[in-house]
């Protein structure tokens, strides 16, 4: 089984579908000053729109696990990815916050699928020796729709409007499930289903609840969401107001967060080989920490685009480590696993997030940016040591 040809092209496909989702994710990061200033509000406030769309994410997860896992996790995918094109093209059509933030949250009630279905099926067709740097290559497509989302907003925002982002990401959407759905009408791609019952679904969710180790992984993703996730989507709007950059530059300035994750997927195999996924925890951990202290303790703009690459790189060492260790925590219901994992990073962004507008509003910045610098190391560091 270890030599044997892995599906190229199906896995490529997956790539280019969290290439969308993960725009989804991003794309409103640096638009928030322009629609706070559209809708006469404040960012905190306008930052429902990222709060309400990574909360969808976070819950929908126990949601599409089961289901994928009794109708095939490809399939899932690919109906998903279409159903998003409809909500996240709609979102450029709002006329007020309020119904921009329900289209958010239902852009991300459905993007949700994406990733962590695509693990999941990696999961099911890549033996564990061969899988790290599989997950890592896959793992380029979000990477990439990390910097198309945040560059594009930025650049789309400022020379068109925020409207359009929505419906140009909305286009691409449904490209992608067109492509999707002749994979899938090729008969290529091998799908294993499992029959998921509401008491097979509860009785699981208990029997992971109960072990040790999805307790571990789970809790440690989701405050890494609150510690990195959080306070980096504020990074756009804190450019913004304390440098007063444009919203191109500052598209640019959170795009480069992806060419350091790049950077980690091109290298992957062989860092995987030096460092180990020990090593590899606490290596992203503290560059995370760095690249928040660069931004808060450096007063020059252009540190930050360093500073961005740099937590890329960071999150994408602590990050893929994890999602190893969630498609193996359940090999027998390894959609559910990995849903539930999805789940407790997107739950614990959109925890950080809120926490987040509520800190900035009351104190400023600093607060939020400094929490990252003393959490992520000691988050790493006691993941290192149970990793086992």
């Amino acid at each position: 089984m270890t030599d044997a040809p892995l599906p190229v092209r199906s896995i490529v496909l997956l790539s280019i579908a969290a290439f969308a989702s993960s725009a989804t994710i991003r794309i409103a990061d640096p638009l928030l000053p322009q629609i706070a200033g559209e809708f006469g509000t404040t960012v905190a406030h306008a930052s429902i729109i990222s709060t309400a769309c990574t909360l969808a994410y976070g819950l929908c997860q126990l949601v599409h696990g089961p289901v994928g896992d009794r109708f095939g996790k490809y399939t899932i995918i690919t109906l998903m990815t279409l159903v998003s094109a409809v909500m996240t093209g709609a979102g450029g059509f709002a006329d007020d916050l309020a119904t921009l933030g329900f289209l958010r949250l239902l852009a991300g009630a459905t993007a949700a699928a994406l990733i962590p279905l695509s693990m999941a099926h990696i999961g099911d067709i890549v033996p564990l020796d061969r899988r790290q740097p599989v997950l890592a290559r896959f793992m380029s497509g979000q990477i990439l729709g990390s910097i198309a989302g945040q560059a594009a907003g930025g650049i789309f925002g400022e020379f068109l409007s925020w409207h359009a982002v929505f419906m140009v990401l909305g286009v691409i959407y449904l490209g992608v499930a067109l492509l999707l759905w002749r994979e899938v009408l090729s008969g290529r791609v091998k799908q294993t289903r499992t029959a998921v019952s509401p008491s097979f679904l509860a009785t699981t969710l208990l029997a992971l609840a109960r072990t040790p180790r999805v307790r571990l992984v789970v809790g440690v993703v989701f405050l890494e969401g609150v510690s990195f996730l959080g306070p980096f989507t504020y990074l756009g709007a804190y450019l913004h107001e304390h440098y007063g950059l444009g919203y191109a530059a500052i598209g640019g300035i959170l795009a480069c967060f992806g060419l350091g994750g790049l950077v980690y997927a091109g290298l992957s195999g062989r860092i995987v080989a030096t460092l180990g996924p020990r090593n590899m925890v606490v290596s992203g951990g503290v560059l995370m920490a760095l690249a928040f202290a660069l931004v808060l303790f450096v007063p020059a703009w252009p540190v930050v685009p360093v500073a961005s690459a740099v937590c890329g790189m960071g999150f994408y060492l602590f990050h893929n480590t994890l999602q190893t260790q969630a498609t193996q925590m359940a090999p027998h219901v390894r959609g559910i696993a990995v849903s539930l994992f999805a789940s407790g990073f997107f739950l614990g962004q959109s925890a950080g997030v809120a926490v987040g507008g509520l800190v900035i509003t009351a104190a400023g910045y600093a607060p939020v940016f400094a929490w990252p610098i003393v959490t992520l190391p000691l988050l790493a560091v006691f993941f290192r040591r149970r990793m086992g």
